[in-house]
């Protein structure tokens, strides 16, 4: 359905550091930058993309925006939140059990350096 996701950026090489710690901790390799604007981050299939605003001002959060990345188990969840608390992430809910999610969803959210909503999320084994 979607060919990119892209997310705004005040300082490139802080979210490059945030992105790299954070993705890397899931198995994304690190991002490419091209140029001074952006940073571009590839894994099966899709691309993610940390851009400085074409309109030259200053990059914001999306109110009630949240973009979800998927983690292979709950140690990977953990390790992307520790990641983003090390490389100045916030803490928007600590990981754990979402009982309210689809499915045995093992989650955490969090906000990137400029305050996007990030969610690290994966499915339990039945039973855990």
């Amino acid at each position: 359905m979607f060919t990119h996701v892209c997310l705004g950026a005040n300082d490139l090489d802080q979210s490059k550091t945030f992105y790299d710690a954070v993705l890397g901790s899931i198995g994304v390799e690190g991002g490419t930058l091209f140029g001074d604007n952006g940073c571009m981050y590839s894994h099966n299939g899709g691309t993610f993309l940390v851009l400085k605003p074409a309109n030259g001002e200053s990059a914001t959060h999306a109110n009630g925006g949240t973009l979800g990345f998927a983690a292979a188990d709950a140690a990977a969840v953990d390790a992307a939140y520790a990641a983003a608390m090390a490389n100045g992430g916030s803490d928007e809910g600590a990981p754990g059990k979402r009982p309210n999610a689809p499915g045995n969803a093992y989650g955490a959210y969090l906000r990137d350096p400029v305050g996007n909503k990030l969610a690290i999320y994966c499915q339990l084994p039945e039973g855990e």
